[in-house]
């Protein structure tokens, strides 16, 4: 039997304008192979609020509602019109991941076997009443795991593993990372000290700094101090660490973590090389907290590389049971290793209330939000 509920949706239309809308659609029966999940928790990860905003300004956001719901307007500067054009005129859902129970299932064996379990799934569209998945694409809990517990398995913890099993295969033996006290940061931190693999944080503020020390971080370095530098050289003459990754996208912060790795490995060259260390060094850029250009100082001779890093073409590149076996470990340590942490619980229409949204926009450290879609 199909099911009826709310969804939230975001439209652009051609004088970008920015709707948010909570619309009550049908969810369909599902196939021999699919499950009906009626979702009870999604996070807001900052790669939502792309899709949520695009790159509307929402300082021009004005609050109303319309039949009852609530409803939020924004505009899009017009130089960034032209970035837009293939979502204009469509109404689209989002949310990329969540968790809850299976409340119908198709025929197949697979799908039944789903019925009344809790269940993560990673596939857009979470920020609704219901979602219709295919069974293969669901990640059973754990017995006593709860669809709070298991709402961020996807993103954060692959993305951290990701990190890791990027090293491996690229031929790196230490990380830096950005961002780092973060929830996703705070997984890599237990990741690499269960790993035992050398991890450099680096984040804005010395609370921090004693956040990350606090869960057994050796190396927390605030960007902001005076000193940045030095001890950043220090803690890369260390570790060895020649792979980093980048949430802030904009700004020097990249180009630092290339001087400082090139500082670190020609200390131990031994001889003068006129294009510098032969070590390669890379910085993977996959956030965006950081709207401006990325600034490059080019003090990190001749071997180097700045490039973009994306969880689902890594999952492709490795493959269906590497993928699958890194899933089974988040969902094994997702109340210890992978567990995530939230400062505010909104339902839907807390999502399109002025006193909610305007916060979860900032994607500050520490703010983050879970909306329980059924509360």
């Amino acid at each position: 039997m199909a099911e009826s509920g709310l969804q939230f949706q975001t439209c652009i239309n051609q004088e970008g304008e920015l709707t948010l809308t909570l619309e009550e659609v049908t969810f369909p029966e599902p196939k021999a192979d699919e499950v009906l999940v009626r979702v009870e928790a999604a996070p807001i990860n900052p790669s939502d609020l792309g899709l949520l905003f695009g790159p509307a300004d929402m300082s021009t956001a004005v609050y109303s509602s319309e039949q009852g719901r609530p409803m939020v307007k924004a505009m899009v500067p017009e130089a960034m019109r032209r970035h837009v054009g293939a979502r204009v005129g469509h109404a689209l859902p989002a949310g990329n991941e969540g968790a809850g129970v299976v409340v119908q299932a198709g025929d197949s064996d697979a799908a039944q076997q789903l019925q009344g379990k809790t269940v993560a799934i990673l596939g857009g569209a979470m920020y609704a009443q219901y979602r219709v998945m295919k069974a293969s694409q669901c990640l059973v809990m754990n017995e006593g795991v709860s669809a709070k517990e298991g709402a961020s398995c996807f993103v954060n913890p692959l993305t951290a593993l990701g990190m890791v099993e990027t090293m491996r295969q690229e031929g790196h033996s230490a990380l830096v990372h950005t961002a780092a006290a973060s929830n996703l940061g705070q997984m890599l931190v237990k990741i690499c000290l269960a790993d035992d693999v050398p991890l450099v944080n680096i984040v804005r503020k010395s609370a921090h700094v004693e956040l990350l020390q606090r869960i057994g971080a050796k190396y927390a370095l605030d960007s902001s101090d005076p000193d940045f530098m030095q001890g950043l050289v220090s803690a890369l003459t260390e570790t060895d660490a020649t792979l980093g990754f980048d949430a802030t996208g904009g700004g020097t912060l990249a180009g630092q973590i290339l001087t400082a790795m090139e500082v670190a490995q020609n200390a131990k060259m031994g001889e003068f090389s006129r294009y510098g260390s032969t070590t390669y060094k890379q910085v993977y850029i996959y956030g965006g907290l950081d709207r401006t250009p990325t600034t490059l100082n080019r003090a990190f001779g001749m071997a180097w590389g700045l490039g973009g890093w994306l969880l689902t073409p890594f999952l492709q590149k490795i493959g269906v049971d590497a993928a699958n076996a890194l899933r089974q470990r988040v969902a094994d340590e997702i109340t210890t290793t992978f567990a995530s942490h939230y400062t505010q619980e909104v339902n839907l229409a807390d999502m399109l209330s002025e006193s909610h949204l305007p916060v979860y926009a900032k994607q500050a450290t520490g703010e983050k939000y879970l909306v329980t879609p059924n509360a």
